[in-house]
């Protein structure tokens, strides 16, 4: 990394991506990484839940479509459990070794999915996203939005249904306007909403733009 840039980050820097099914948040991950790394940054890529050993075990569970009855209780607390060893095992000392930390989703998933959607309540699983997390927010929010029927029209295409692939529709459109209100309310002045229905090119484009301005040049 640029000696400039390294001096200038007294930590380092967490960039999430956001969206409803089929928005194609890992592929601009993808293309966000490799930039990054061009430029110099060291960079590591996660996903929720997901990312260690034992949160990828839980993953298994909380995502099966075998586990249709999963109580909602439940899949709350399995989110969160797989998320703070997460953080602790790896988003944690990696932001600590001054490192750019890519997220396929955190924890305002849980806020949409659970929170808002599931109806527990956004103070609730703040609290718990604050314990999981010890008080951590992404730097940058990008919030891929597509339309439900692109999302789930995308999803249907690949052999990856999992169990909230699964939901209803209104389901789905409920975590889209979840997920737009969270936007709007811009939290940390964090949130970069991107239309998600434009091309793979126009998509990395923006983002990359928001990324050099903040972090790059910064």
């Amino acid at each position: 990394m640029d000696g400039t840039i390294l001096s200038s980050m007294k930590k380092g820097y967490l960039i999430s991506f956001e969206g409803g099914e089929g928005a194609g948040k890992t592929v601009q991950i993808k293309r966000l990484r490799d930039k990054l790394v061009a430029k110099g940054f060291d960079v590591v890529v996660v996903r929720e839940p997901g990312g260690t050993v034992i949160s990828e075990q839980i993953r298994d569970v909380v995502l099966s479509s075998k586990n249709i009855g999963i109580a909602y209780t439940t899949e709350v607390l399995l989110f969160q459990a797989a998320r703070a060893q997460l953080y602790r095992e790896l988003v944690l000392p990696s932001l600590e070794a001054q490192k750019v930390v890519l997220m396929d989703r955190t924890r305002d998933s849980s806020v949409v999915y659970q929170g808002m959607v599931r109806g527990f309540g956004v103070e609730v699983i703040e609290q718990l996203n604050n314990i999981s997390t010890r008080e951590t927010y992404p730097d940058i929010t990008f919030l891929l939005d597509v339309s439900v029927e692109v999302g789930l029209g995308r999803r249907a295409q690949t052999d990856k249904m999992d169990r909230l692939d699964m939901e209803t529709k209104d389901f789905h459109q409920k975590v889209r306007e979840a997920y737009l209100t969270l936007a709007k309310k811009n939290d940390h002045k964090r949130w970069v909403v991107v239309n998600a229905e434009k091309s793979i090119d126009d998509i990395a484009e923006k983002i990359w733009k928001t990324v050099h301005t903040r972090l790059v040049q910064a």
